[in-house]
This record gives C-alpha cells, sequence and structure tokens, in this order.
C-alpha cells in the first residue's frame, strides 16, 4: 500500500508541477506581452515626436515662404489701391495740394477784384 501511496503522491506531484509550469507560461506570456507592449509605445512615441518635429520643420519652411508672400501681395494691393485713388481724385496728398493752388487762385483773384473796385 505504501508504493500505491507514493504512486499518488509521485502523480499529484507531477500534476503539481505542471499545473505550475502552466501557470508560469501564462506569466511569461503575459509578460511578454507587456514588453512588446512596451516596445511599440516607446517605437510610435518616438516616430510620433519625430514627425511632429518633421512638420514643425516644414510648417516654419512654410511660414516663412507665406510671409514673404504676404508682403509682397499686401505692397501689391497698396500700390493699386493708391493709383486707383489717384485715378479718382481721391489722393489725400493730391487734393491738399489742389486745395493750396485753389486757394491760391482765390487770393489771387480776390486782389484782382479789389484792384478793380479800387479803380472805379
Amino acid at each position: 500500500m505504501a508504493t500505491k501511496t507514493e504512486a499518488i503522491k509521485s502523480k499529484f506531484s507531477e500534476a503539481e508541477e505542471f499545473a505550475r509550469k502552466i501557470w508560469l507560461a501564462g506569466l511569461g506570456a503575459y509578460g511578454k506581452s507587456v514588453e512588446e507592449a512596451t516596445g511599440r509605445y516607446e517605437k510610435l512615441s518616438a516616430e510620433a515626436s519625430k514627425m511632429f518635429d518633421e512638420l514643425v520643420k516644414k510648417g516654419e519652411s512654410l511660414e516663412d515662404g507665406a510671409k514673404s508672400k504676404l508682403k509682397e501681395t499686401t505692397s501689391d494691393v497698396e500700390s493699386r489701391v493708391s493709383e486707383v485713388r489717384k485715378k479718382l481724385g481721391l489722393d489725400v496728398d493730391h487734393s491738399d495740394q489742389k486745395i493750396e493752388e485753389l486757394s491760391a487762385k482765390v487770393d489771387a483773384l480776390t486782389d484782382a477784384v479789389a484792384k478793380l473796385a479800387a479803380e472805379k
């Protein structure tokens, strides 16, 4: 009977060892999946950071071009507006000059009328 008991204990011990190995295999699979997930996350994070930096550099180069184009366009628009104002007689400097000329002519006419009135 001792041999049957020893045989049962041996089988039970083998079953325990097998169950332990299954448990360890599960833990190993979990650990491996965590390592892989961490590695993938770090790789994606590094790639995302690199992509972000590349996009920032591209944006900076486009910004410089856009600023240059905006200045050029603004200058062109200002020139065109100035030309249209001149053609329409709305140029402020031009209007001031015309007013001064007209004022001088009015003053000259006033003097001429005063001289004519004095002669009569």
